[in-house]
């Protein structure tokens, strides 16, 4: 089990945010998460925790300073882990554009070289880093996972992929089938090469089709974002839940866009849905 660094403590709202610094055996690199444990830990207790990934060109950082998550996860009991978006380093592959390479991961486990020398994030998010919080917080092995652009479409086929391992997932904007939008076929094209077979894996309509899944999820979209029609259409995503019997709930918000604004607005409602789901299943 990797060593922990503590990089910095902040106490907030009764509870501590903290971030890390360990040695990722996924990515071969230094990963860098931090976690908000609440208030309630410190009197012995250990409370389930919510996973939230963030989007393109983010760090952990973003969630933690814009979303003003921390207050109601102290009233609730849950403990926040928020990890980065991708391996960084000099020895990391990059690109010149936002939307690949470091802080653009998309969450998969890249096939091809030079990605693949590092870009095992799915292995991170989904293995390494939960057993990693569970060995050293005192936090219990119920799980929920939310996300923002690119870390909503982690949670929704992290979520998909793995029926058991979450009591439920949401997501802020997510790019639901990235094989059919830009976003998702650069990266894709990249990390796991032509071969489009192998994008299934990481795109929620097409696991959709072929998973079966009953996991409560709430998913929350600006109708004035601006990446709305082009990169997410989450109409795809309700139709393929629909055919399904996934019972996802989609929640058009009139006005908002893509930003933190949108995020910070709705996310009380996200963590008493998930508080809701994780309490349940103790």
């Amino acid at each position: 089990m990797s060593t922990l660094e503590c990089l910095s403590s902040q106490r907030a709202f009764g509870g501590w945010h903290k971030r890390y610094r360990h040695r990722s055996v996924s990515t071969g690199t230094d990963m860098v998460f931090a976690v908000y444990l609440p208030p309630q830990t410190a009197e012995g207790r250990k409370v389930p925790v919510l996973y939230w990934l963030s989007g393109l060109t983010c760090t952990d950082e973003n969630f933690a300073t814009k979303a003003g998550a921390q207050r109601v996860a102290a009233e609730l009991g849950l403990a926040l882990v928020m990890p980065d978006t991708s391996p960084r380093g000099a020895e990391v592959a990059d690109a010149e554009g936002y939307d690949l390479g470091q802080g653009a991961s998309f969450y998969v486990n890249a096939t091809e070289a030079p990605w693949s020398a590092h870009y095992r994030m799915y292995d991170y998010v989904a293995t390494e880093l939960p057993a990693l919080v569970e060995a050293h917080f005192p936090v219990t092995a119920q799980r929920s996972v939310s996300g923002h652009s690119m870390g909503g479409h982690g949670a929704l086929m992290l979520a998909l992929r793995n029926p058991g391992r979450y009591c439920s997932v949401s997501a802020f904007s997510p790019i639901v089938n990235p094989c059919d939008v830009p976003w998702g076929q650069k990266a894709f094209a990249a990390y796991l090469g032509n071969d489009r077979s192998a994008w299934a894996a990481y795109d929620s309509i097409r696991l959709l089709a072929t998973h079966a899944v009953s996991l409560p999820a709430l998913v929350d979209q600006g109708e004035a974002d601006s990446f709305l029609g082009e990169q997410l259409q989450p109409e795809v995503l309700v139709a393929a839940a629909r055919k399904a019997g996934w019972p996802l709930e989609l929640r058009m918000q009139p006005g908002y866009d893509h930003s933190y604004y949108f995020v910070a607005s709705f996310i009380e409602a996200h963590l008493h849905f998930h508080a809701r789901h994780l309490y349940a299943e103790r």
